[in-house]
């Protein structure tokens, strides 16, 4: 099966998500938890990108980023992956690899932005007042629980309110009433397809923009196309 697409567009959020390699988990103890988030800060200032959003699960880790230029996420991910896992393997006295893979993304239409937060700080952190006391996602600095310096508030988040009482009351509702079903298939979709999670319009208005097409493409073999049967293999 071919790889999804992957689209990068600086000055536009993206979620991306890294899984450990068979489903294995990538950190083994909260210090492995901090060491993450410390490299993950790191990376993100020397490569320019705004961490809006973040979940770390036991086997992936979710991000919502937007970076200053097209190539910036990419080059961020994998001095990131250097970074964590040699000091993930000197600390476990193991060797390898810990990911299934490259990472996988994609954009998020400004409107979609705090949908794809919210699914992000419940993936691992659970709704409502769970999410406020998890120290390993973005909830707790979004729900006014706690300052997070490695979170840089999307304008989406500001614009639920003119206080900071008021834009974290608005989110801990968004929160608490959880993700309509049909909205988190269209986050998975979106990443599935690793292009962009938005309404048609959006779409649209993007590919006027990029002069391309965001529609995913279609699963099996290209139009015109014949599998060879066993009687076209050559033999007799």
């Amino acid at each position: 099966m071919a790889r999804p697409q992957r689209l990068f567009l600086s000055g536009h959020p993206h979620h991306v998500i890294q899984r450990g390699h068979n489903q294995g988990p990538i950190f083994l103890d909260d210090e492995d938890r901090r060491s993450y988030l410390h490299h993950l800060g790191e990376v993100a200032r020397e490569h320019r990108v705004a961490v809006h959003a973040y979940a770390l699960g036991d086997d992936r880790v979710h991000l919502l980023l937007t970076p200053q230029t097209g190539d910036a996420i990419s080059r961020m991910m994998q001095a990131l992956g250097r970074r964590y896992v040699a000091a993930f393997n000197r600390r476990h006295g193991r060797s390898g690899t810990l990911w299934a893979g490259r990472f996988a993304s994609h954009l998020v239409d400004e409107a979609a932005v705090l949908d794809c937060q919210c699914y992000i700080e419940t993936a691992a952190a659970g709704a409502g007042s769970e999410a406020a006391q998890s120290p390993w996602s973005s909830a707790a600095h979004h729900l006014g629980s706690r300052h997070d310096p490695l979170v840089t508030p999307h304008r989406a988040v500001w614009a639920l309110g003119n206080t900071p009482f008021e834009r974290e009351a608005a989110y801990r509702t968004r929160l608490e009433q959880g993700l309509p079903a049909a909205t988190r298939l269209a986050i998975d979709q979106a990443m599935r397809s690793g292009l962009l999670l938005g309404d048609e319009s959006a779409r649209l208005a993007l590919e006027r923009e990029l002069h391309r097409s965001l529609s995913p493409r279609p699963r099996g073999r290209p139009p015109g196309s014949v599998a060879k049967s066993s009687n076209d293999s050559g033999t007799n």
